[in-house]
């Protein structure tokens, strides 16, 4: 929670006029692996401990795997601002508000978490997110199509099942959480969009086949769908780059 606390205290911070940038900065000091509490177990995504959802612990084990992913998602967001140097003002200006709303995402869900008896740590999780955050640490480009683009833009789809199936199991308080955390994902995709298309720009690239091949490069897959076509399009994937990755029906 102290981790939450604090990047929630930095944006306000940053708001009020409190924090300088300079945007040029290299930090060669940037941690690989930002601080982590000694739980949750970090183990294969093979192996994390799978429960039935109609079982109250099976409900806290799916919470506990959201509230994970929204923890890691607070260092892809400072990461992604302190790691790349000499990029506009507004680039690091998106970047702190997505730190931010994810660090409320994640109090909102390791509290909720302690609602239903457990805490965050009281169950395995996996590292799948920050591993590819380690493999596209030395190309803005990779990381802004690899993460947000794709991995986070993979919870657009997967959020609103998870809901339905978290509510019809009881569960009607997660419900509110996971509307906030859709909204602000939404948006969150859309600044992954909205500076790789200005990498790409910078570079001389064109997006969509620059994005394939990337894909290609990383072996990052795309999943199946089902896909939400309206919450992609709402984080400003063009319905000609949709249909050419076989997502629109």
């Amino acid at each position: 929670m102290s981790k939450a606390a604090g990047v929630r205290r930095l944006a306000r911070d940053w708001a009020a006029g409190e924090v300088a940038l300079d945007a040029e900065a290299i930090l060669d000091a940037t941690p690989l692996n930002p601080g982590h509490p000694a739980k949750p177990e970090l183990v294969s995504p093979l192996a994390v401990q799978r429960r039935a959802m109609n079982t109250p612990e099976g409900r806290a084990a799916m919470i506990h795997a959201l509230v994970h992913i929204e923890f890691n998602a607070i260092n892809l967001a400072l990461d992604a601002l302190s790691r790349f140097a000499g990029m506009p003002r507004e680039y690091y200006a998106d970047w702190l508000r997505v730190a931010d709303e994810e660090a409320l995402h994640f109090t909102l869900l390791a509290e909720h978490l302690q609602t239903q008896g457990y805490a965050y740590g009281d169950f395995s999780a996996h590292n799948g997110l920050w591993d590819m955050a380690l493999r596209t640490q030395h190309d803005l480009l990779a990381r802004m199509a690899l993460l947000p683009r794709t991995m986070e833009a993979r919870g657009l789809d997967v959020t609103p099942g998870t809901k339905a199936k978290l509510v019809q199991a009881g569960d009607s308080a997660v419900g509110p959480i996971l509307d906030i955390v859709m909204r602000d994902e939404i948006g969150h995709v859309a600044i992954g969009n909205r500076w790789f298309n200005y990498v790409c720009e910078q570079r001389g690239l064109e997006p969509a086949a620059t994005y394939v091949g990337l894909l290609a490069e990383y072996n990052a897959a795309l999943w199946r769908g089902p896909f939400n076509l309206e919450a992609r399009r709402a984080a400003g994937f063009s319905a000609a780059e949709l249909a050419g990755l076989g997502m629109a029906r």
